[in-house]
């Protein structure tokens, strides 16, 4: 069995040193015994960030082998010790900002960057290279420790990232700098812009409070109507002003580089006759877009101009974006099961047009399920390739958006993702395993088998579509089935057992198990089998959920701030309403009008048992742009006094909760008369909870009937201020419980 070098006792690795050491001829001892003939050395004027590096090289060699090397500087230094010289460039050599590297010359160590950052990366990459050091999580490190530090005389490294800014959104990087270093990526989401001004910035530049009133023809043109969904590009004032307001903005921070001159996150965009005229000619809507920044970014030279290639503007435009634009991809429509090259050829074509147009290219990645954070979502075999394919079309800027809140195995993504964007090269197997034998120790096999297992699965499903923005309940025929469910439920099991006696691990795999937890209880409210139902025993896991999630500060289950707390309140709520008599139970379903892509469009959705979550795909029978009428036949006629339903809303999605819903019922399927009806408690109105259920409880005086006619009644449009104004509005059903 392998053994990392670093997982080895000091006294053995020790050992093992000196037999390299008798063996292969020159070399440098560093540190021995505790003791060193070397100090750190920086230029006198060192840069602080170059003093960081200094103080963390001091600060490792110190954990690692018990000696304390002092730093100083040239003027000062002690000429009978060498020097470990910790610079910002290299004697006699142009560098690029971005080269990092590290090179003994005699008795000496020369680390150093291309600017001081790069030289506190050149610090990081000699102590994991070299030492064996790895930075896992900001909590948690692999520091290996001996009494003899010694290096081949001929050690050197030198490298240059051909991703330049390498972004990955996590919290785990966001609010902690110290690991964000120790990975080489950024601090935030969009380091150099414009603060607030990162992307889809139409209506910041021109808000709809300000400007619609008096001149809606700034505004895009749709079906005649002039929305505000987007601004009119071919229209004088509409670049006066935007370029107004972006002079405004690099007013108030000079110190910025980079802002956003882009869309707003719709499809809506201008048709009017001088804007499509433009797109038609250029062969997309990207073209009246490029052709606007362009004339916004003529003004501002000594500035980078940020724009979007994102779904309506993701196809090239025949226009080459000027040479201080920056166009950034988005590859939102992408199958995540597959790597792009294989599965989303669409961008990967759109990818290689905009590459032969400009130089200026910035990737807009995505690798998590964002409507449901703690869902597996086997991917990983993914990123390597993607991240090449992005180094090798010349993108020097890449953004992965991760779920900067807690996701399936959050830590191991994180790193894998940072290690990737460093250097694509790397093997994506070699870092899950140096990460996991790290991180989750003993407990490693189990963890590295669901991860092998769960990847293989969905590859044996060619067709199966791995969305961001889908649901587990997709998976619960194939790579999500019972009986795999099972498997991975107990390779967990082992897994917590294998560290039941080091509690700090044990809580780093109690993390790691939320997915499968969350996803068995999707499984057992939708009553995929007899092991996987809505029964009491599911409350004991629930409560398991809910304790890992609060001692470990996890409160997301999306990006829509679908909260922990509601996840569960809602559950127990499942759990209540499955326990109730139901007359209407399997019973059969006739729709009055049509449904739609959802729940296979199937009425019996209604009556099948299964409970619906906060995500349409989770057994919700979905109505676009229309009412939704439905009659269940409860086969005879029975005594009814009460009837349960409930409705979604996913605000961003369209989907709303419906105006009014009314009861009716009939003996003969004929005749109905209305029973009950209410208006919803939530009408929808700006700023509302992006994502909620309204249970809807009728009850009535007790009538004969064997018809139950459901009507609930849509908006049917979205509202002229919400982003998608003008299209057709959903409406999604949960199960219907009669007694």
């Amino acid at each position: 069995m392998y053994t990392p070098i670093h997982n080895l006792p000091g006294f053995l690795l020790a050992l093992i040193l000196l037999s390299i050491i008798s063996c292969t001829g020159p070399h440098i001892e560093v540190t021995w015994d505790g003791t060193s003939s070397y100090e750190i050395v920086i230029p006198q004027y060192a840069d602080s960030t170059v003093q960081q590096a200094a103080t963390e090289l001091r600060r490792y060699l110190l954990q690692i082998s018990g000696a304390d090397l002092q730093i100083t500087t040239p003027d000062i230094r002690n000429p009978e010790l060498h020097g470990l010289f910790v610079e910002d460039g290299y004697p006699d050599e142009a560098l690029s900002v971005h080269t990092i590297g590290y090179r003994v010359e005699g008795k000496d160590l020369y680390i150093y960057g291309g600017n001081p950052k790069s030289t506190l990366y050149a610090v990081y990459r000699f102590l994991e290279h070299e030492l064996g050091c790895l930075w896992l999580s900001p909590d948690a490190e692999k520091v290996p420790e001996t009494d003899h530090i010694v290096l081949d005389a001929a050690s050197s490294y030198r490298y240059t990232p051909q991703i330049e800014t390498r972004t990955v959104h996590s919290r785990l990087f966001y609010e902690h700098h110290a690991f964000a270093d120790k990975l080489g990526v950024t601090y935030e989401a969009f380091p150099g812009y414009v603060p607030g001004a990162g992307v889809h910035t139409f209506h910041r530049f021109m808000p709809e409070n300000a400007f619609y009133r008096d001149h809606p023809e700034y505004y895009a043109l749709r079906n005649g109507k002039r929305l505000t969904t987007q601004l009119c590009l071919t229209n004088d004032e509409v670049l006066r002003i935007v370029i107004d307001s972006v002079s405004s903005y690099f007013e108030r921070f000079p110190d910025a580089a980079v802002i956003s001159v882009s869309q707003d996150d719709n499809t809506l965009h201008c048709q009017c006759d001088q804007c499509a005229a433009i797109d038609k000619e250029e062969g997309s809507p990207s073209g009246s877009m490029i052709r606007f920044v362009n004339s916004v970014a003529q003004h501002f030279p000594d500035k980078t101009i940020s724009t979007l290639a994102y779904q309506y503007t993701r196809k090239p435009s025949l226009t080459k974006p000027a040479s201080n634009v920056l166009v950034t991809l988005c590859s939102i429509e992408c199958d995540r099961s597959k790597s792009i090259e294989e599965g989303c050829t669409d961008f990967a074509r759109d990818l290689k047009g905009w590459k032969e147009l400009s130089g200026n290219i910035r990737i807009w990645d995505y690798t998590t399920q964002f409507t449901n954070f703690l869902a597996p979502f086997p991917n990983m075999h993914t990123l390597k390739n993607n991240i090449e394919l992005f180094r090798n079309s010349h993108a020097k800027w890449v953004f992965e958006q991760h779920s900067h809140h807690p996701s399936e195995l959050f830590e191991l993504r994180s790193y894998l993702t940072a290690q990737l964007l460093w250097n694509p090269d790397r093997d994506t197997e070699a870092i899950m395993q140096e990460f996991c034998t790290a991180y989750y120790q003993e407990a490693a096999p189990f963890i590295l088998d669901y991860i092998h297992i769960i990847h293989e699965e969905i590859q044996e499903v060619p067709d199966f579509f791995l969305f961001l923005y889908g649901d587990p309940s997709q998976g619960f025929e194939s790579f999500l089935r019972p009986e795999l469910l099972t498997k991975y439920d107990k390779l967990y099991a082992s897994a917590e057992e294998a560290v039941s006696q080091k509690p700090e691990v044990l809580d780093r795999v109690k993390r790691a198990r939320l997915s499968i937890h969350y996803t068995i209880l999707e499984a057992s409210r939708k009553g995929i089998s007899k092991e996987y139902s809505l029964s009491p025993e599911v409350k004991s896991r629930l409560t398991i959920f809910e304790s890992i999630c609060d001692s470990a500060g996890i409160t997301l289950m999306n990006e829509m701030r679908f909260s922990v707390g509601e996840y569960i309140q809602l559950y127990e709520k499942a759990l209540k309403r499955a326990a109730l008599p139901n007359l209407a139970a399997g019973k059969p379903v006739q729709l009055l009008t049509q449904p739609k892509n959802y729940a296979n469009e199937d009425p019996q959705v209604l009556t099948d048992g299964a409970l619906g979550g906060n995500s349409f795909y989770s057994n919700w029978l979905g109505f676009e742009g229309n009412d939704m009428e439905a009659v269940i036949d409860l086969e005879q006629v029975e005594k009814i006094s009460h009837l349960e339903t409930a409705f979604l809303k996913v605000t961003n999605h369209i989907v709303f909760f419906p105006e009014e819903v009314t009861i009716s019922y009939s003996v003969d399927n004929v005749t109905f008369q209305k029973i009950a009806g209410k208006k919803t408690a939530h009408p929808l109105q700006k700023g509302d909870k992006i994502n909620d259920i309204e249970y809807l409880s009728f009850q009535f005086h007790p009538v004969e009937a064997r018809y139950i006619k459901l009507h609930a009644r849509s908006m049917k449009e979205a509202p002229p201020w919400h982003h998608a104004s003008g299209l057709p509005v959903w409406t999604f059903c949960d199960e219907v419980i009669v007694y």
